[in-house]
């Protein structure tokens, strides 16, 4: 057993390129080299490779795991080293990549270094090497999957399915990952108290700490992989622990309270990676609540324990948007952007932001912490406002990019980083500079003006869900609630204002309004790839009524609040709070702009908005047994989540009846014939 240890930990060291020299210089597979001491040593490296993943799990099912990582690293190295020369050596392919009883193998070793790594002993000391070791061993045993399954993720996932242990799989992929997130939030928080004297030691704790997020994002890119294949999504949106326990939530949760420590508010690459991390989780997450055939926000809605980490991260989404357009509404461009990523932070934030304020479960808790976001974000000057949400100019777009990962590299730098030399970190960790990335667009073939497109669509996505109101699925306290409380916000700062109260809020709600009126004159230009017509009448509605609440001193124009006639858009005077909406009927609409939606992968949710037709709810209730499957929108009545946090059993049954009424609508519309459904819209 000593010369096996003492052969992995020699050969793992020496890289893929140089063990494909020793092979050309020998008819076998048995090659010799000089080790750490200068000593001629001789290698069979068929028979190793065969055990090797063997061993790996004596190893780990042995005592002292925490003695033990040191080793496994090795080990895990040395077996990425196999896997790449097997693309170049015939006889290796057949050993590792050919032998299924192998391949079995290392699936059997990621899965239990997994278990191993999310169960990691609670009292190790952070300040050792821990962390970093950690952190390495999580992505480089994800990386395993690549190398001896399939470069594909999609061939992975249906790999990984057929596994009977892939449940298990799923649980410990996100409990390592929240390990590792754990010794890094205690790593920074000792950062956080330590007083770094010198540069020396802020410069080796910047590379430490960067070393680590770079092995966290990968870990977090290949769950985002898997996520993206639907027969794995659809499998972990049945995991009992991830997603009805809350799981995937408190993953989520840990990662967006990430803080940057004091010492490194300077540093580029340390704000460019806690960045990505957050849009990392965020893409996740955005995976299962755009599920079809599963509403992931009704299974957290029916559990106390994930409503609360669901509503945990919906403050730190707002939180999110608030920090970042407050900084964008100063900031021109960023100059540095592609040299630090900094993921789609914002735009995906936007996105579970539409999908929470659309959502019957969250509405209103979405709606009574989302308003004073809303109310700082249209408040900006009006010519900076246009500048940011009425252009097409690349300088808003957010850049992001996936890590070049290459577990030799990594292991090595981890095992460098653990030693603790000065010298050897600073002279073999890379600069942040040389960290290299694979860019993308998140849309898909799209130019990359379209982001500015698409964040607006959102905004006013939002907006048209918060002050639609559907008479048949909402309660009447809910009609123009969300005019009602962006009014009380303003009337609140003028209670709180000192000089001049009314002069201030007349100035404010001018420029607030100017802004919603631009707002939906672009609007009008992304209908209809980016947005729908009603979408954008909503915001119209929302704006002159809220014209005619503010600014009593207006145009005739500014006071007149808007009705429907015959399926147009008409105008009087009569109170805005009294006046009800168009009655409106939001459901998602599968064909429209399907290739655009295609192309987008789920970046937008084109919706389809019908004027209701009295006879069309008492249809309904005559419809028995149809079988169609219609994909539907969030319900969008709200379910008062501030004032009853979770609803009881009874509630629940009636809220699952309304919902079943709104498929029963959405498949007697599909139904009818296409003229009626044009005389409906029209």
């Amino acid at each position: 057993m000593f010369d096996l240890i003492s052969a992995i930990e020699e050969l793992s060291g020496i890289p893929p390129k140089e063990i494909t020299k020793l092979l050309k210089e020998t008819d076998t597979f048995t090659i010799q080299f000089n080790d750490s001491r200068g000593c001629s040593r001789q290698i069979d490296l068929e028979g190793l490779a065969s055990s090797l993943p063997l061993h790996i799990i004596a190893v780990l099912l042995s005592n002292g795991r925490g003695e033990n990582f040191l080793h496994l690293l090795h080990g895990i190295r040395l077996l990425y080293s196999f896997s790449d020369l097997a693309t170049r050596h015939s006889r290796l392919e057949q050993i590792l990549l050919d032998d299924v009883k192998l391949c079995e193998q290392v699936m059997d070793l990621v899965i239990f270094m997994l278990i191993v790594l999310a169960q990691c002993d609670q009292d190790n000391h952070v300040g050792s090497s821990l962390p970093v070791i950690h952190a390495a061993l999580v992505a480089c045993s994800f990386h395993l999957l690549t190398g001896y399954i399939s470069s594909q993720w999609q061939d992975v996932a249906n790999v990984m399915l057929a596994h009977p242990k892939v449940d298990i799989f799923m649980d410990v992929a996100f409990d390592s990952v929240q390990e590792t997130f754990r010794l890094l939030r205690m790593k920074l928080s000792m950062l956080n108290h330590n007083v770094l004297c010198n540069s020396l030691s802020i410069s080796i704790a910047e590379r430490t700490a960067s070393f680590i997020f770079q092995q966290c994002e990968v870990s977090l890119q290949y769950l985002l992989f898997l996520c993206q294949q639907k027969v794995f999504r659809d499998r972990l949106l049945k995991n009992k622990e991830l997603c009805k326990n809350g799981g995937i939530l408190s993953l989520t949760c840990t990662i967006l309270k990430l803080t940057t420590p004091d010492c490194f508010k300077e540093s580029l690459d340390v704000l460019a990676a806690i960045s990505r991390l957050k849009s990392r989780i965020l893409s996740i997450l955005l995976q299962l609540c755009e599920a079809e055939n599963f509403s992931y926000l009704d299974e957290v809605a029916g559990s106390q324990k994930c409503l609360h980490l669901a509503k945990s991260i919906t403050i730190q989404i707002l939180d999110i948007l608030k920090v970042g357009f407050k900084r964008e509404a100063i900031e021109v461009s960023d100059s540095v952007g592609r040299r630090y990523p900094k993921g789609f932070l914002l735009l995906n934030s936007l996105r579970l932001a539409d999908i929470f304020s659309d959502d019957s479960n969250f509405r209103s808790f979405f709606m009574a912490n989302a308003i004073h976001v809303l109310n700082e974000l249209l408040a900006v000057p009006h010519q900076v406002f246009l500048s940011n949400w009425c252009t097409v100019d690349a300088h808003l777009s957010e850049e992001d990019g996936n890590l070049e990962y290459d577990p030799f590299i990594a292991a090595s730098l981890a095992l460098v980083l653990q030693s603790g030399s000065p010298e050897s970190i600073l002279s073999s960790v890379s600069q942040p500079s040389e960290i290299n990335f694979s860019f993308h667009s998140n849309f898909n073939g799209f130019h990359l003006v379209t982001y500015g497109q698409q964040r607006t669509s959102y905004l006013i996505k939002i907006v048209a869900n918060l002050h639609c109101f559907v008479p048949s699925f909402c309660e009447e306290e809910e009609r123009n609630l969300f005019l009602k409380k962006f009014h009380e916000s303003l009337l609140m700062e003028t209670t709180d204002s000192l000089l001049h109260p009314v002069d201030v809020n007349t100035h404010k709600a001018a420029t607030i309004c100017e802004n919603l009126s631009s707002l939906s004159n672009y609007g009008a230009s992304l209908i209809p790839n980016m947005l729908n017509d009603e979408d954008v009448q909503l915001l119209r509605v929302f704006t002159e009524q809220l014209k005619k609440l503010t600014l009593p001193n207006s145009d005739n124009r500014a006071q007149e609040t808007i009705q429907t006639e015959g399926g147009k858009m008409q105008v009087d005077g009569n109170n805005p709070m009294q006046q009800s909406l168009p009655t409106w009927v939001k459901f998602a609409n599968e064909n429209l702009n399907k290739n655009h939606q295609d192309a987008q992968n789920g970046v937008g949710r084109p919706y389809l908005l019908v004027k209701a037709d009295p006879k069309v709810h008492d249809d309904v209730s005559d419809i028995k047994g149809n079988n169609i499957d219609i994909k539907g929108g969030t319900p969008l009545s709200s379910s008062s989540l501030e004032l009853e946090p979770l609803l009881g059993t009874d509630q629940r049954l009636q809220k699952k009846l309304v919902f079943k009424k709104r498929r029963k609508l959405k498949a007697f519309m599909v139904k009818r014939s296409s003229q009626e459904r044009e005389n409906v819209i029209s």
